[in-house]
């Protein structure tokens, strides 16, 4: 008989928050590109629905995602295990990225994005790219993470 602890529910909410968190933001790289060639004069409201995207999923689902990862490593007193400390610090550095770069990004991009028929700026064009280049680093760094917790090294126990 399957047995459900309360530990287990807490590990279903905190995988559930890491997927609910950060697998939109593996379309963005798909979704800029193809709006921006096939519907430019939607810019502005790609990088709109991105930011408020960071702030009522990303963010809260990320918060819950911690707070349940160091309940569990509470719980099993792991603060110790490297694959507990890298992703705790991963987590930590997405929210301020989220919060410090990510949303006032989006919100200066939403205000230079071109409108139907207009070329893109050069300070647009800037301003996406970092934030396209910031992404992949957060990217990489979500998949180091979930490397981590997956394979454990150093052990559990």
């Amino acid at each position: 008989m399957l047995a459900i602890t309360g530990y287990s529910v807490v590990l279903s909410v905190h995988v559930m928050a890491v997927v609910v968190a950060f697998g939109v933001t593996f379309a963005y790289p798909i979704m800029g590109p193809f709006i921006a060639q096939k519907h430019p004069g939607s810019l502005r409201a790609l990088h709109e629905v991105q930011e408020r995207i960071g702030k009522f999923l990303i963010t809260p689902a990320a918060t819950l995602a911690l707070a349940t990862g160091i309940y569990m490593a509470s719980d099993h007193d792991l603060f110790d295990r490297v694959w507990v400390q890298i992703p705790l610090g991963i987590i930590v550095v997405l929210l301020g990225l989220g919060g410090a770069f990510f949303s006032p990004q989006e919100r200066k991009a939403a205000e230079l994005a071109p409108g139907e028929g207009q070329p893109p700026t050069p300070e647009y064009m800037a301003v996406v790219g970092r934030v396209a280049k910031v992404g992949m680093l957060a990217s990489v760094l979500v998949l180091a993470a979930v490397f981590l917790m997956i394979t454990k090294p150093g052990g559990y126990a």
